[in-house]
């Protein structure tokens, strides 16, 4: 079965499909903090650090928090599809960084060297990659001894009450992400690989109030993008039902979690 963590190509050779997705958790998330600038506020990092961001996508991440981060970052952005890499260096070059550069790049395969960076994230990615320990490791080779690693990533539960509307496309009833990298995967990995590692989930949930923005995120990737016309009506008929039964709203759980470690040495 196809999902969220299949075909990259097609998925992300830019931006369109990815933002269907990014408007319902942007829209629709209640939290007490948003999630750009809670990673932003969690983030180890000093004034002066290089830092690599792997699976940059388009930089909504850098253009939503610049202004909360320390001075003078010399920000690398990697990401393994050339359009989603432009559009983030077209974003991220205006902006008050000390320098901003780009590659295309495999997270199994930096193409730096050693010791080359004080901070490398990478956020909601690794469950694209299909060997994620020797993404991890590719990590760990590149930062400086007491650099840090950051990923994010999504729990199991994640938005259940939302995903357990695709069953009607043959998908299981959960997070496709949260399935394919998420909590347990992420500490085990990253623990296995630094000696260390910590975990903070940002709290907040979700109160969906327009049933299409439902349906445009949830067909925006496989195997929704691929239904035919009565898998979508089925489709549509299972999400009027889920905000009929919710009055109107569709109450959902996240979990969305943020893990560091430290490159000991």
């Amino acid at each position: 079965m196809s999902s969220i963590t299949t075909g990259n190509e097609e998925q992300y050779s830019d931006s369109k499909k990815l933002a269907a997705r990014g408007r319902l958790n942007r829209e629709y998330t209640i939290a007490e903090t948003g999630w750009f600038p809670w990673v932003a506020r969690h983030l180890p990092l000093k004034s002066g650090d290089r830092v690599l961001d792997v699976g940059c996508g388009p930089g909504w991440f850098w253009a939503s928090v610049v202004n909360e981060l320390p001075d003078d970052l010399a920000l690398t952005l990697a990401d393994l599809s050339p359009g989603m890499l432009q559009e983030a260096l077209e974003r991220c070059h205006p902006l008050a960084f000390a320098e901003v550069t780009g590659k295309q790049a495999d997270a199994t395969a930096l193409p730096f060297e050693d010791g080359s960076f004080d901070t490398v994230i990478a956020m909601h990615m690794l469950y694209h990659v299909a060997d994620q320990a020797k993404a991890i490791a590719e990590m760990h080779r590149v930062l400086k001894p007491g650099g840090h690693l950051a990923v994010t990533t999504n729990g199991a539960g994640n938005m259940r009450g939302m995903y357990k509307l695709t069953t009607v496309f043959g998908s299981p009833p959960y997070d496709p992400a949260g399935a394919a990298f998420g909590y347990e995967t992420a500490e085990r990995l990253m623990q296995a690989q630094f000696g260390n590692v910590t975990m903070t989930e940002h709290p907040a949930h979700m109160r969906i109030t327009e049933p299409e923005d439902v349906f445009l995120a949830l067909t925006s990737y496989p195997p929704g993008d691929r239904a035919d016309e009565a898998e979508l009506a089925a489709f549509r008929a299972a999400i009027s039902e889920a905000f009929r039964a919710g009055g109107g709203v569709l109450e959902v759980g996240k979990e969305t979690g943020l893990f560091i470690s430290r490159k000991v040495g």
